[in-house]
């Protein structure tokens, strides 16, 4: 992803969980995706995806049940 997108989706993201701790990092050598963080700790993954012509993202991010207690 362009840092332009990666721009416009960190302010997305702090936009839509009101958290500014939230931030879209590049992934080394990938172009299709980037990582979210809060702070240190990573979160997720934010994919690109592009077909027939439209543009959508995708996040991903696993809980461990050790997380929830």
């Amino acid at each position: 992803m362009n840092p332009d997108e990666i721009r416009k989706l960190n302010a997305y993201f702090t936009k839509v969980f009101g958290t500014p701790g939230l931030t879209v990092k590049a992934r080394p050598k990938k172009d299709d995706s980037c990582e979210v963080y809060k702070g240190d700790e990573f979160l997720g993954v934010l994919y690109r995806d592009e077909d027939e012509g439209e543009l959508s993202y995708s996040f991903s991010m696993a809980i461990l049940d050790i997380d929830l207690d």
